[in-house]
């Protein structure tokens, strides 16, 4: 068995420690990556040390169901970036980036010892097509490559230019690595920030710790920050989960939205937490004052109540198992609520939060919601909001890659290389579902089970 792996990042990883845990016959595998940080992807190669990993070790592990395996590879590193308030390790990227680069090498050398031959090439990906019972590649030094599997392990992409600045001085696409990023932006100077999210974020913290002095804006069309992290509590989910999901589905032969709500009142109700309550501070994500909101949230981070706790949990460990299986006007409507469901199921971490409550409170950062349209004008940018306009020296685009988005450079190609695959394994709700027949997978570190499951058919 011949094995392509497109891109060499997290979910190429994850695949490879699978792999190495449950072959049981030698084949061959290749890997394409241009990037000379193998195994790293976009976000965890080397970069400042305020760009912290956004969870506790827990969830952050790359071998399937091994919640342990990241914590102990962290060992007493951990110690060292404590975070107080969250009682947790939270430690820059740049060291889970040699995480999954010596998860990869250990699990090649496993792979080696079983017989396989294993090999990299650095020449970028740049066509695919079908070949026999196979697939054949081109790369772009070129050369043509031949494989029985392709495993695409591209990740989710770079940001989008929503406003069309590209090319522009002052104007930095993709902020990552900030250390890069940085160097380029005047201390003194009046900085927007696109976006209000995780990244947006890490450069807010990122341009503090360099001792930017200067004015700096978040400019967003909602206005609305991450939640923060709560420290953990010793709760198990019993109602809100896959399985239950799965028994309704059963029965039911569908799952609506109501069937999830239901599922999620019944879990407060265990702890006697008022589910109305709860539901309207989530509805008052959007409209409420994020400043406000944000220093809320911090004085709740010892909260005992468990709503928003499971509610992030879920989102990862239910969530896409069950929004396949709702009705179309089901996941209408929680499309309505993307903003604050992305908030609350990839929140920040408290360290960061209090550093942001810190500039916020100073007037050196501010948030601003509403904007319709950036253009460059005379050299600067002006920024058009409900508030009015705004000039700044230099804008940092921070927006976070569209749902199901790709690289760039596979761009090209990969999507034209979609309706070749069986019709079977297409997921109705994108992504590709993997069965004995599939030959072509698209993968990410939730998927890996899926595909480990087909190399061993």
């Amino acid at each position: 068995m011949d094995i392509a792996i497109v891109g060499a990042g997290a979910a190429a990883v994850g695949l490879l420690d699978s792999l190495a845990a449950t072959a049981d016959s030698p084949g061959a595998i290749t890997v394409f990556e241009p990037s000379p940080h193998l195994w790293r992807g976009r976000p965890y190669g080397p970069d400042l040390d305020t760009v912290l990993v956004n969870a506790p070790p827990a969830i952050m592990s790359i071998r399937h169901l091994d919640f342990g395996h990241y914590a102990a590879w962290l060992g007493t590193l951990g110690r060292a970036h404590l975070d107080e308030r969250l009682d947790r390790p939270l430690v820059p990227r740049a060291h889970y980036g040699e995480y999954l680069a010596h998860t990869a090498e250990t699990a090649l050398a496993t792979l080696r010892e079983l017989g396989w031959r294993v090999r990299g090439v650095t020449a970028r990906v740049i066509g695919a097509a079908r070949s026999g019972a196979g697939w054949s590649l081109r790369t772009d030094d070129g050369h043509g490559h031949e494989a029985d599997h392709v495993a695409l392990c591209v990740g989710e992409g770079t940001p989008q230019d929503h406003y069309g600045l590209g090319g522009a001085s002052g104007f930095v696409h993709d902020p990552y690595p900030l250390a890069r990023t940085l160097d380029r932006v005047a201390a003194g100077s009046d900085i927007a920030v696109i976006g209000s999210g995780l990244t947006a974020v890490d450069v807010v913290v990122s341009l503090a710790a360099y001792g930017h002095t200067g004015p700096i804006t978040l400019l967003s069309r909602s206005g609305v920050l991450p939640h923060v992290w709560q420290r953990p509590v010793e709760h198990r989910p019993q109602h809100m989960t896959a399985e239950r999901v799965g028994v309704l589905h059963r029965q039911q032969g569908a799952v609506t939205l109501g069937d999830l709500i239901g599922l999620l009142r019944a879990e407060l109700a265990e702890t006697v937490e008022d589910f109305e309550t709860f539901v309207a501070e989530l509805l008052a994500t959007t409209t409420e004052d994020p400043v406000r909101r944000l220093r809320a949230q911090l004085d709740a981070v010892d909260d005992s109540r468990i709503g928003r706790r499971v509610l992030q949990e879920t989102a990862h460990s239910v969530g896409p198992y069950a929004w396949r299986l709702l009705p179309e006007p089901d996941r209408d409507r929680l499309q309505r609520h993307f903003r604050t469901a992305t908030s609350v199921a990839s929140p920040m971490v408290p360290v960061t939060a209090v550093t942001t409550m810190r500039l916020l409170d100073s007037g050196q950062l501010a948030v601003a919601g509403g904007v319709r349209k950036i253009e460059v004008s005379d050299g600067a940018f002006r920024v058009h909001s409900d508030d009015g306009e705004r000039t700044f020296d230099a804008v940092i685009n921070a927006v976070n890659p569209p749902p199901r988005a790709i690289p760039r450079g596979p761009g090209s190609w990969s999507r034209p290389c979609w309706p070749t695959v069986p019709p079977n394994c297409i997921r109705p709700v994108g992504w590709f579902r993997v069965t004995r027949v599939c030959t072509w997978w698209e993968t990410s570190p939730g998927a890996v089970r899926s595909s480990r499951q087909a190399l061993r058919a």
